[in-house]
């Protein structure tokens, strides 16, 4: 089973770490530089959760997102 919430679909995204170098120029610096980009993984943050689906008690994966708006609900 992948690291997915079952309920809105939101998943592992791949994106790039950005180094940046010098003060900015807001802040009275040069300028910021850019140094080399490399990949990063931004993960959701999924946990596994009893629910009742259809009268049965199930687990399903949930992000925390769902569960804290309601779209989830706790079984004891």
């Amino acid at each position: 089973m992948a690291r997915k919430c079952e309920i809105c679909g939101k998943g592992t995204v791949a994106g790039n770490s950005v180094p940046r170098k010098g003060q900015p120029k807001k802040q009275g610096g040069a300028g910021q530089h850019i140094g080399v980009k490399s990949k990063r993984v931004f993960k959701p943050n999924i946990v596994k959760v009893k629910t009742r689906i259809n009268g049965t008690t199930r687990t399903i994966k949930v992000c925390t997102r769902c569960l804290r708006s309601g779209k989830v609900v706790k079984v004891s």
